[in-house]
């Protein structure tokens, strides 16, 4: 039993679970049904003197051995993604550090993978398009050098730059006639980062997907699917509907992903989400359900993660990221809780117990017993006697 404190500091007597969920991968099958990404963070390096400013010190052991997890399960990993921390503490460098490893382990042990491609190696601020491409490019040639699958990242410089929809269809069409491969793009609303507000050359979010939609009509070959992240069910099913055939909806909605992965009469949505970060096991074994031909069994099974995740995503959402380490700190696949940047401080107390609550009432965690030891140790550094 531990005690645990309210928004007010009142302590109440919370009884964990005694045994942890099974979600035992050995022997299981493929995914078969959808495809499935994890978006996975990274681990940092709690030894290096750094400040929030500078570059990032990542322990790389540990960044690969969660990646080696969450391959174990059959999920992809989606890299060098936000929930890696682009543009919030990790830098271009790092990213490309984190891509050439992860793409060396995902060959080793046969994993699939597929890694962000941005610009975020320029300064802040507009460029010009020519700029913009060419940083884009630089990026691309890293990820197609190590053989992952290429996710085009929304630009925070293009968003600043571009004049209007046609400068999104200049820069992509370039992009993606020389991609080696069909890509993912990748729609990144304002809610994960207020930069790109107004992202496909502005506000109205309907012609906005018009100029997404042309964008992939005009080159089907190359665009593997769109990864859709703003947290709006109807909007993800009436652009999933309109895309060519071939070309798949990855659901990034943290918010309404188990009915969007289930789908309706008229398609479904595959997934990369960074909420399976902390749900990896348990969202394997849903969609191992579905791939029987059980939905209610599906649902039944994730429904219940959806007040994690709406938690962990609730605004500002982009700090959902602090959430995500603090469980994997709970659940034993880190020992420590520090962030790049110095981000688990982006998150207060009462945000923290009630993640604890809900991860453990889900069976998140692979052993209870360290799971409440460590909460209590985080509760101690807050002044709480639990």
């Amino acid at each position: 039993m531990i005690r645990l404190p309210d928004e007010t500091g009142a302590l109440a007597e919370y009884t964990p679970r005694a045994e942890p969920g099974v979600f035992d991968p050995a022997g299981a099958p493929p995914l078969a049904s959808r495809i499935v990404y994890s978006a996975a963070h990274v681990v940092a390096d709690p030894f290096a003197d750094v400040t929030p400013e500078g570059p990032a010190a990542v322990d790389w052991d540990a960044t690969l051995a969660f990646r080696r997890h969450l391959w174990s399960h059959g999920l992809g990993v989606a890299e060098a993604m936000d929930t890696a921390q682009r543009g919030m503490g990790l830098d271009w460098a790092g990213a490309a550090e984190l891509i050439r490893r992860s793409g060396a382990e995902a060959k080793a042990v046969g994993g699939r993978i597929a890694c962000g491609v941005g610009t975020d190696q320029l300064p802040a601020g507009p460029a010009t398009l020519d700029v913009v491409l060419a940083a884009y490019e630089e990026q691309l040639a890293v990820v197609e050098e190590t053989g992952a699958q290429a996710i085009l990242m929304a630009s925070r410089a293009l968003a600043a730059t571009a004049a209007g929809p046609d400068a999104y269809a200049e820069v992509y069409g370039r992009l993606l006639r020389q991609a080696a491969e069909p890509v993912i793009l990748h729609w990144l609303g304002p809610m994960f980062d207020p930069a790109l507000s107004g992202y496909w050359g502005g506000e109205d979010l309907d012609a906005a997907t018009d100029t997404f939609v042309e964008i992939i009509a005009a080159h089907p070959d190359k665009v593997d699917g769109v990864k859709v992240s703003l947290l709006d069910a109807q909007r993800e099913i009436k652009l999933r509907r309109r895309l060519p055939d071939g070309v798949r909806c990855y659901t990034g909605d943290d918010f309404n992903y188990p009915e969007l992965i289930a789908g309706d009469e008229q398609g479904f949505s595959h997934a990369l989400l960074g909420i399976f970060d902390p749900l990896g096991p348990l969202a394997a074994q849903a969609v191992r359900t579905l791939d029987t031909g059980d939905g209610a069994g599906f649902r039944a099974a994730l429904d219940p993660t959806v007040p994690l995740s709406r938690h962990l995503f609730q605004a500002p959402t982009r700090y959902y990221k602090t959430g995500v380490v603090f469980l994997a700190w709970l659940a034993g696949h880190q020992e420590h809780f520090s962030m790049v940047g110095g981000l688990q401080s982006a998150r207060s107390l009462p945000h923290f117990v009630t993640a604890y609550r809900l991860a453990d009432g889900l069976g998140l965690f692979p052993d209870p017993e360290l799971a409440e030891s460590r909460m209590r140790r985080l509760l101690a550094l807050y002044g709480v006697s639990a």
